[in-house]
């Protein structure tokens, strides 16, 4: 990036351009409510942000604290560059962004009303009413009090009374949850990631025996739950591998290190250090870092790295011989 010139916020309506602001952008009095702020490119904001509305042109953007809009959080279409968000994000309306060509980051929480996103990578978890996710990453879990539409994403887990999904979906944990039925696309397949041996894939080696994705039927996979108060009955659907990952379990629980990889994402703006994940089959270091882990998940999304489909045999002597 390249030398970037220091300002002092006062202005009404913010420009920002190859500029290092290393206050917070807070109001200090009511007419700055109202103060819009426009990312021309370039940029790095240390403190938290506060706008009525942020609209990012271009990239490179970093905002290095908590930032919240009270209108709306807008990533032009036309983006490209890095816009890397390091610490929590809300809105009181809208999250938003289509653009294809930036490689747009969240390495903590998004809360909002309204959600939509492209092309992104999100390390905490998403919260809104409404969300639209194509083509995303989100470690944590997709929470919409109303509606949840997927194409194309991996997410850790997610819950919705309506759920929509089209193209590819892949979960990291277990479990994810809905009120109605999901509605899925023509050709939509969904994949769990639990027994996929995550840990062995980012290092380039072998995936280990007895590891790989299991496809999940929507259908057959799902387990209706009536939850009842006060004489009202309430029917939750989980879709569900647990079943299969207890038995994985049972003959080794620490051999994949999703768990660890998983983490080491969701610490997002805590990842203070780059952490040591042991060495490839050449010997060579492997780091953590979250623009590695980006890339890492996105390949998976994309096709790049092919995960090998689970065998769906064990042995029961193996099982036994734990207790043993």
């Amino acid at each position: 990036m390249k030398e970037l010139k220091e300002i002092r916020i006062g202005e009404a309506h913010l420009q920002l351009k190859d500029n290092l602001v290393r206050s917070s952008i807070l109001p200090e009095k009511i007419s700055e409510l109202g103060r819009n702020i426009s990312v021309l490119g370039d940029c790095v904001i240390e403190g938290a942000a506060y706008a009525y509305k942020l609209e990012i042109q271009q990239g490179d953007a970093n905002f290095l604290g908590s930032v919240f809009t009270q209108l709306e959080l807008f990533v032009n279409t036309e983006a490209k560059g890095d816009i890397i968000f390091h610490k929590s994000v809300g809105s009181a309306n809208s999250v938003v962004s289509r653009a294809l060509e930036c490689k747009l980051s969240f390495y903590s929480d998004i809360n909002a009303k309204k959600v939509t996103l492209c092309n992104t990578f999100v390390a905490g978890s998403i919260y809104a009413d409404e969300i639209y996710l194509q083509n995303c990453v989100v470690i944590g879990g997709i929470f919409a009090t109303q509606s949840l539409e997927l194409v194309n994403t991996i997410a850790g887990t997610f819950n919705s009374p309506s759920v929509k999904a089209q193209d590819r979906i892949s979960l990291l944990l277990p479990s994810a949850f809905s009120i109605n039925p999901i509605m899925l696309a023509p050709g939509t397949r969904f994949f769990n990631l639990t027994l996929a041996d995550l840990g062995s894939l980012y290092k380039g080696c072998e995936e280990a025996v007895g590891s790989g994705k299991i496809e999940m039927n929507t259908d057959t996979d799902e387990v209706k739950t009536t939850l009842t108060k006060d004489g009202e009955n309430k029917t939750i659907r989980s879709y569900t591998v647990v079943g299969k990952v207890l038995a994985a379990d049972l003959l080794d629980s620490d051999k994949f290190q999703n768990h660890f990889l998983m983490t080491a994402a969701s610490l997002g703006s805590q990842l203070l250090k780059n952490y040591d994940f042991g060495v490839n089959d050449k010997g060579e270091a492997i780091e953590v870092t979250m623009e590695k882990i980006r890339e890492f998940f996105f390949d998976i999304l994309n096709e790049k790295i092919h995960i090998k489909e689970l065998s769906g045999t064990f042995d029961l002597s193996e099982i036994t011989g734990k207790f043993k």
